[in-house]
C-alpha cells in the first residue's frame, strides 16, 4: 500500500486584477468571495498535464492554475477541521475551543494565525498559534 503525500501548504495570491484565467470558471466566483491573498492552502492533488491544481481552504476546493501557487516550506501547527482550544483565556473569560476554520500566513514572520469556530459560529478573535492547543 503506497504511503500518502505529506500534505503541501502555500499561498495563492490571485486577486480580480491578475484576470480569471488564474481560476477555473466553476470556481472562479467563490474563490474571489474568498479573498485568497494571505491564506493558506492545502495543495490537494494537481492534474497530470499540470494545468490545473485543487487547493482546499477549509471545506471548499478550488480548481487554479500553478504558476500562482506558492509552497511554504513551514506546516503550520493546526490546519482545518483540527479540534483545538486556547490554553490561557483573558482574565474573566471562559476557555475558546472550537475547530480551525481559517489559517492566514504572515510572510514576514513565516508564522500561521488561526480562526476558529465554537458551537456553528465562528469567533472573530485570531490565534496564535501559542495560544491553542489541541483540543
Amino acid at each position: 500500500m503506497p504511503r500518502p503525500k505529506p500534505l503541501v501548504h502555500g499561498l495563492y495570491g490571485w486577486t480580480p486584477a491578475y484576470g480569471y484565467r488564474y481560476v477555473h470558471p466553476a470556481n472562479r466566483r467563490s474563490f474571489e468571495l474568498l479573498e485568497p491573498v494571505g491564506k493558506l492552502f492545502e495543495q490537494v492533488s494537481e492534474d497530470e498535464e499540470n494545468d490545473w491544481l485543487t487547493l482546499r481552504y477549509d471545506e471548499q476546493q478550488f480548481l487554479v492554475r500553478p504558476e500562482l501557487f506558492q509552497i511554504i516550506s513551514r506546516k503550520p501547527p493546526f490546519s482545518f477541521g483540527d479540534e483545538v482550544e486556547e490554553i490561557t483565556p483573558q482574565p474573566g473569560q471562559y476557555r475558546r475551543f472550537g475547530l480551525v476554520s481559517d489559517v492566514f500566513w504572515d510572510e514576514a514572520t513565516d508564522t500561521a494565525t488561526f480562526q476558529i469556530v465554537e458551537r456553528k459560529r465562528k469567533l472573530p478573535q485570531v490565534f496564535r498559534a501559542e495560544e491553542l492547543r489541541f483540543g
